[in-house]
């Protein structure tokens, strides 16, 4: 395809349009996709997220332009005609016809997808005459409307006016008309009396004032009545039909009720009956009953016309969640006697219904048919009707239970502890939000969380963030919780915050009777409703009760009994073990073979297995479902699963709000969640997972989770509703409608969200990591991370959470992301058809190849609407590539053009590399200019949770290329920076933007105003977690107690720093050079910390200082010096610093002369990385080839070095803070495992046991030297290494480092405070701390996630495999450290067990002899391996039992040659309870060896397993001086051990 042809997919689609608003001057522009005329009408918005052809086809809207405020519109098209019910009423529709006289949106879907589609919403509102206009800002436009209430306004389409161009035809093209003068309801009304139910009693008359088909089929169908429809003129006093009636329904209808007096003269007529007939009006018949009862009626600023009005029945002081569609409404101090309020808007308190105090009349003014929308009040058509039949009503009572408020003092909460794959930062954000909603009720909360690096673990106070009181780093176990609640005495505890580990320790607890007998209630949903949701039986025998059903699923306790079921099922089967995290223990299998494999392991982290139905190919869907104890029952937000079920849901794209559902299927499936947790009784949130069929509505529930999990974080997030917070609430008795919905501060928390803009949560896996991994997707989580990208088209979402997930990424590509294989290894459609973390790479290549999106559908089972979505990214890709400079993309239509690959989320550097400019920061800013020169910026939107509908002053913001207008005042110091690389021409009105203000704050009271931004750490990954989240929220805290404006800069949803309270601006958005300066100028910042968010923040400090922004603390240059290896080397050699001798890689013969030169092992280590990304030691030239060509690959430009490995080495950690070089405090902690271990992966004790005085000079001498070499302010981090009296330096970040919130809460002083202060420039006093004054030990232990990754060999080395961290307290070393072991999950092997040594060298088993003695003195029963056996039966005669080494993978009893049992049998067989497995290698080896198939066997059947041997003999002295049990003490009692020295 040429690129004249190809290009043009960058220019709009259909023809100019434009909505001109009356009195408005400047009318708004778009393009059409509807009918080209032109029409007018009243201007009216509706926040709904789906049902388009329900809304279009609803009379209410005669004669007026709908804006939808969602801005993705057209997806699923529209449905047929032409399939009419039992009635000969079109199924899918509200009428014969579409009502609207014009639709706006954002954006419309070119490409549909649905199974039910027939043709496209374009299509259909061509063929039916009316106008659609997309390319609208609809948030500004709906803002427009609230402000100044309902607009007229007029669409105009080029092609229906005169002469063709926009401009000249306005004042041909039709006059402004006000619909509401017309009698609307004359238009819509039936001409003729139709019955429909023939046969069927009671009688009713239903006046059709514009009435919806569904409350015909609601009333035939559901209540079988006999319902004649006639015109809403027909006189029921003359009835010149003779009609029959015994009750009066008056609809719904468009337009002023007092146009309907005839209507009004019959109602009249009807209420003066006696006896009287009952009467029930929905929507205008609300306002009819009412004007003919003497009441008035007035007309709405901007209506009612959403799908989430919450209204109160003031008999019960229920809520309920309610379709509405009107734009007047009653006034209720007109009310005459005898007559009430029925209903109440709980947001604005307008009235929502009427009732008769003593008479069967009664109105309301919502819409319970829904359609669109939800059912939750179609009780009241049962109540209409059962007055017809002449059945008593029940009395409809307030419960009770209200007034029985418990009062709680003091309740205890469980956190998750270490982070792990399946259970990470999102339960620190749930566990704070908690901690604050309890704090704000005046409740003392107790916290057990050994997880030191979180935010919830602090307990510095704050107005806007109180810490608990009193917390317990402490392993989380069952009698360690009863320790604490023995000693503490708490009311009630939450286990709902804390994941699978809290839920898991309070289901024992109750299952034992222990909670009950110690008084403590447990707060919110109930155990016996937890067990009902994770026992599968019971959940299935719940579900049938009300009718529902889960995919086939049978328990096992057995792996026979497996079999059977499985049998039963059909294969493939999905296993998966109960009670388990994340999918933890779960696979699918293909035949027995596998089943027994698989349910072999699955036994080792459960007694109970699940095998399952095999769904894979239907869609994946999720609802969180929010209930109070007064039964009000909400969904909060539903997503939608990118990838087709058979991936873990951790696992999968999600996409919220689901963006393939039609309204039938949205509110089915909110229908069941509703009923389905109302049934278990679920009290706070929890989520609901389904499978759909593709081609039908069929689907069935997969599983409840009756507690906070990861997708409550991201739905928190990307709904701004405050899910863990509420819930809490919630869990103290309160009801939603008494909450406060804490964005707007105005409107209640009884209310589901509008979006007005759409959310894509990306996972981010860390495989690569871990050798003989697979990194093939499936039931259980692989993840370690996740992303939340917000914007107002797909194609942006998808781009920016690529960018967010890997920085490396410009957006998604396919072949140029380099993650797709090359076609000679793995073909391209062997790479669709397997999920795997490159997958949608793989899918983008195949589009840039051309493949026809039925094809990619085929074989991935990806929905065509997502893919078609990823072909229009490759379509841009390619119009792009084909202009091929700067100059031909602006020869025509440019502004358009950029906006087109801006609003599809390009970057800058995406589009630069397309025009063939430098792949550079360069490149990406002569685009940036060239793009502002023609007036293409983001704009900033807020997330207000209720689409505009309501005022909001929230500081929740996000950016995106699809609006006109900002949500937000750009500030008044802001400023552009100055202009980079060769610019295009630049206009005079960008001259004097430029020259508005200077950028740097002239005093400290500018820069408190300008603000500080912070930048966050982006996706959590192996070796930048939850740490980096906990220093970034204590700079913004830090910042604000100073009385800076805070401006946050993250996109992690499961994040503290994300939580809007915390910071004055929050932007959840990319950390990328380009987003970042956006924001930098857009706010005007005195500055930027860079040091507080790990490598993805500090790796832009060079270009961010390089493009005109100040970076606050530590300059760029001085980061530069110390993240480059070269440079850093050379400046230690300059000042005389020791450090192991090095090389700069220039050549691979260099670097083989080098290692021959020092001596193998050699350390190969990239620049510029975290986690030891890519570092390896390698023993010999052949793996010091393979090794480097992999440092190459990750280091990109930055230099590669090579050092000598020094073995048996001591590695000291050195964190500390500056000021202008000068240290201010600083910490020494040691490792107890040998350097060669990465420091994330090390135990490290605080303060430092066992090193010489000396060792301790050399540390603080070289800091210091290094500290001011390096002019460093704020925080920075030096590990050294100790070998004898000598040390070296290993290397230096200048940034916080992941030991930071260890050391800050070890020694009860926050370093990064201090560091806030040092580096805006303020008086920063060192703390007085005396490490020698210190009498309490620290101990960090890493947690690690092997059980997830199969495959991976859970040993250690240089690079880091820990997913998560513990730090746990004791009066000596020994007792901190047995603690923060069982705090990882440790099992202690029970005395007298079977306890296998299997150690590689004699220099290590000599090390371990000595605690080789305790073992046998102690009672255990020691085997050993073969040379491990001898070698301690020789020198020691411990008598171990020698066991042979496995060959294979493959399960040998005993040894063909010796007759010696297997090690792995015994194993498997659970003979043995620990393994102490100390290789002699210092790299992970590639091939398979029998101490990895030991090491494996021991993680996949759930024996304790130790890789070192420091950790092996610390382990052995615990057990010798009976540390296995300890007194619960919480950290303040620590703080408070009486010591010499300073305190304060």
């Amino acid at each position: 395809m040429s690129s004249e042809t190809t290009v043009e997919c960058l220019d709009s689609k259909g023809e100019k349009a434009q909505l001109v608003i009356k009195d408005e001057l400047e009318p708004i522009e778009g393009r059409s996709f509807g009918a080209p005329v032109s029409v007018s009408g009243e201007v009216v918005f509706n926040t709904g997220m789906v049902g388009y052809p329900e809304a279009l086809t609803d009379p209410s809207y005669r004669g007026q332009i709908l804006v939808l405020t969602y801005p993705l519109v057209g997806n699923y098209g529209v449905p047929d005609e032409s399939v009419k019910d039992s009635h000969g009423l079109p199924l899918y529709f509200e009428s014969s016809s579409i009502h609207i006289a014009g639709l706006v949106v954002s954006s419309y879907s070119w490409e549909h997808s649905h199974w039910a589609a027939q043709k496209s919403l374009a299509q259909w509102l061509n063929d039916n005459g009316i106008p659609g206009i997309y390319g609208v800002d609809t948030r500004a436009l709906t803002k427009k409307i609230r402000e100044h209430g309902s607009l007229l306004g007029k669409i105009d389409v080029s092609s229906s006016c005169k002469g063709g161009a926009l401009p000249q035809c306005a004042p041909d093209s039709v006059s402004f008309e006000d619909p509401n003068e017309r009698n609307l309801v004359a238009e819509v009304s039936t001409n003729a009396t139709v019955v429909y139910g023939e046969g069927q009693s009671p009688s009713i008359v239903a006046y059709d004032c514009g009435m919806k088909y569904n409350i015909i089929r609601y009333l035939v169908e559901t209540h079988k009545v006999k319902l004649t429809v006639v015109p809403y003129s027909y006189d029921l006093e003359a009835n010149p039909e003779n009609l029959e009636w015994e009750g009066l329904f008056l609809s719904n209808g468009p337009g002023d009720p007092t146009m309907c007096p005839e209507t009004i003269k019959s109602i009249k007529y009807a209420l003066a009956l006696d006896p009287p007939r009952p009467i029930f009006g929905i929507c205008l018949g609300n306002q009819l009953l009412a004007l003919a009862a003497g009441a008035e009626t007035y007309k709405l600023k901007y209506g009612n016309r959403g799908m989430n009005q919450p209204c109160i029945d003031l008999r019960t002081g229920r809520c309920y969640i309610t379709p509405q569609n009107h734009g007047f409404a009653v006034d209720s101090s007109s009310l005459p006697p005898m007559w009430k309020p029925l209903f109440i808007n709980a947001n604005d308190e307008s009235n929502e219904g009427i009732i008769h105090t003593s008479k069967p009349f009664f109105s309301v003014q919502f819409h319970p048919e829904a359609s669109g929308g939800p059912f939750d009040t179609a009780f009241l058509f049962q109540k209409f009707v059962g007055h017809v039949r002449g059945k008593p009503q029940p009395i409809v009572l307030q419960d009770a239970l209200r007034y029985k408020k418990r009062t709680y003092k003091k309740v205890l909460l469980v956190g998750s502890g270490g982070l792990s794959i399946g259970q990470a930062g999102e339960f620190d954000y749930s566990g704070s939000q908690c901690i604050k909603a309890l704090k704000e009720e005046g409740i003392e909360v107790i916290l057990i969380n050994p997880n030191i690096a979180t935010v919830q673990t602090s307990q510095e106070k704050a107005d806007y963030s109180q810490g608990a009181d009193s917390v317990y780093f402490l392993p989380i176990r069952p009698p360690v919780v009863m320790d604490i609640i023995h000693k503490e005495k708490p009311d009630g505890i939450i286990v709902s915050m804390g994941g699978q580990t809290a839920l898991n320790v309070g289901v024992e607890l109750w299952k034992t009777g222990q909670l009950q007998a110690a008084g403590v209630e447990v707060l919110g949903t109930q155990i016996p409703v937890i067990e009902a949701t994770e026992d599968r039986e019971i959940f299935s025998e719940k579900l049938k009760e009300i009718d529902e059903t889960i995919a086939l699923s049978y328990s096992a306790t057995s792996v026979d009994e497996a079999v059977v079921v499985a049998n039963k099922i059909g294969f493939p089967v999905l296993v998966r073990a109960a009670f388990a995290l994340g999918g933890l223990g779960s696979g699918f299998a293909n035949d027995e073979k596998e089943l027994r494999e698989l349910a072999a392991k699955a036994f080792a982290s459960s007694s109970q297995i699940l095998i399952d139905q095999d769904l894979r190919g239907w869609k994946e869907l999720e609802y969180e479902v929010v209930r109070d104890a007064a039964d009000n029952c909400i969904t909060v937000c539903n997503m939608e699963n990118f990838d087709p079920l058979g991936v873990h849901t951790g696992d999968s794209i999600v996409v919220a709000p689901s963006q393939t559902l039609t309204n039938r299927e949205y509110f089915m499936l909110r229908k069941t969640a509703i009923k389905v947790v109302r049934h278990l009784g679920i009290v706070g949130e929890c989520n609901i997972q389904y499978a759909l069929h593709p081609e039908s509505e069929k689907y069935c529930i997969i599983e409840v989770n009756a507690r906070l999990s990861r997708s409550s974080a991201l739905a928190s997030k990307a709904t701004g509703y405050p899910l863990a917070y509420v819930a809490t609430k919630l869990s103290l008795g309160k009801d939603l409608v008494s909450i406060k919905n804490s964005i707007t501060k105005t409107t209640t928390a009884c209310f589901e969200p509008s979006l007005d803009y759409c959310v894509l949560k990306m996972p981010r896996w860390d495989l690569k990591k871990f050798q003989h991994v697979s990194n093939e997707l499936g039931s259980s989580m692989l993840s370690v991370g996740e992303v939340m990208a917000i914007g107002r088209t797909f194609e942006e979402v998808m781009q920016k959470a690529c960018r967010m997930v890997n920085p490396a990424l410009d957006g998604l590509e396919g072949i140029y992301s380099k993650l797709v294989l090359d076609e000679d290894e793995v073909s391209l459609e062997a790479q669709l058809k397997t999920p795997t973390d490159t997958r949608l790479f793989a899918v983008q290549k195949a589009l840039e190849d051309g493949w026809t999106v039925d094809k990619v559908h085929e074989l991935t089972k990806i929905d065509r609407w997502f893919l078609s979505k990823l072909d229009n990214i490759a379509r841009m890709r390619d119009a792009c590539k084909g202009c091929g400079s700067v100059e031909k993309l602006i020869s025509s239509n440019a502004q358009d053009r950029l906006f087109s690959l801006k609003r599809a989320g390009f970057s800058d550097k995406q589009i630069a590399r397309y025009l063939n400019l430098p792949n550079t920061d360069e490149g990406a800013s002569e685009i940036r200019q060239v793009r502002k020169n023609y007036g293409v910026l983001p704009v900033v939107k807020q997330i207000d949770t209720l689409a505009a509908e309501f005022p909001a002053q929230t500081n929740y913001l996000y950016m995106t290329y699809s609006g006109d207008s900002d949500d937000v005042e750009e500030s008044a110091h802001s400023t552009h920076l100055p202009p980079m690389g060769e610019a295009a021409m630049r206009t005079s009105s960008a001259i004097e933007f430029e020259k508005r203000k200077p950028m740097k704050a002239d005093t400290l009271v500018d820069a408190k105003e300008r603000g500080v931004m912070v930048l966050g750490c982006g996706a959590y990954c192996i070796g930048s977690s939850v740490e980096f989240d906990w220093c970034a929220v204590s700079s913004v805290r830090q910042l604000r107690r100073d009385g800076f404006k805070s401006i946050i800069v993250n996109y992690n949803p499961e994040t503290v720093s994300t939580d809007y309270d915390e910071s004055d601006r929050l932007y959840f958005e990319e950390l990328t050079l380009e987003r970042v300066l956006d924001i930098y100028e857009r706010e005007g910042a005195a500055g930027v910390i860079v040091s507080v968010g790990g490598q993805i923040p500090n790796n832009l400090a060079g270009p961010l200082a390089e493009s005109g922004a100040q970076i606050l603390g530590t300059g760029a240059r001085d980061i530069e010096r110390a993240e480059d290896r070269r440079q850093f080397s050379d400046m230690l050699d300059e000042m005389g610093l020791s450090q192991p001798a090095w090389s700069v890689l220039t050549s691979k013969e260099e670097a083989f002369e080098f290692a021959d030169k020092v001596g193998y092992p050699v350390l190969v280590r990239p620049s510029f990385v975290l986690s030891g990304a890519a570092m390896r030691v390698a023993s010999d030239e052949t793996q010091l080839r393979n090794f480097l060509a992999l440092a190459v690959d990750v280091a990109a430009d930055k230099p590669v070095v090579v050092t000598k490995y020094i073995l048996n080495a001591k590695e000291i950690e050195f964190d500390a803070v500056a000021n202008n070089g000068t240290i201010l405090n600083y910490a020494i902690g040691e490792h107890l495992e040998n350097a060669g271990v990465h420091s994330g992966d090390a135990t490290v004790i605080l303060p430092a046991q066992r090193l010489f005085v000396n060792t301790i000079r050399q540390v603080k001498r070289y800091s210091s030297a290094i500290s001011r070499a390096l002019n460093i302010t704020g925080p920075f981090n030096i590990q050294f290494m100790a070998k004898g009296e000598k040390v070296h330096v290993i290397e230096c970040n200048l940034r916080a480092s992941r030991t930071v919130p260890f050391v800050s809460k070890t020694l009860n002083h926050n370093f990064i405070s201090l560091a806030t202060r040092a580096m805006c420039g303020l008086d920063a006093k060192p703390y007085r701390i005396s490490l020698l004054d210190i009498d309490y030990v620290c101990v960090k232990a890493p947690m690690f996630s092997f059980t997830r990754l199969r495959g991976a060999d859970p040993t250690l080395g240089v690079e880091m495999a820990s997913t998560g961290e513990v730090a746990c307290f004791g009066e000596d070393s020994h007792e901190a450290f047995m603690q923060a072991m069982l705090a990882t999950g440790f099992k202690l092997p029970p005395k007298g067990s079977t306890v296998l040594l299997s150690i590689a060298s004699d220099e290590f088993r000599y090390e371990f002899a000595d605690a080789a003695e305790i073992l046998k003195r102690l009672g255990y029963q020691l085997a050993g391996t073969p040379g491990t056996a001898k070698y301690y039966n020789d020198k020691l005669d411990l008598g171990l039992t020698a066991l042979c080494k496995p060959t294979d993978e493959e399960d040998h009893e005993k040894d063909a040659d010796t007759g010696a049992l297997s090690a792995l049998h015994e194993v498997k067989e659970g003979r043995i309870d620990m393994i102490i497995n100390v290789s002699e290698g210092t790299t992970r080896k590639d091939e398979i060896t029998s101490g990895y198939i030991l090491r494996r066997a021991a993680v996949d059947f759930g024996v304790s397993l130790v890789t070192n041997v420091k950790c092996a003999i610390k382990i052995a002295e615990c057990l010798e001086k009976g540390m296995d049990s300890f007194k619960a003490k919480n950290i303040g009692e620590f703080y408070k051990l009486p010591t010499i020295g300073w305190s304060g």
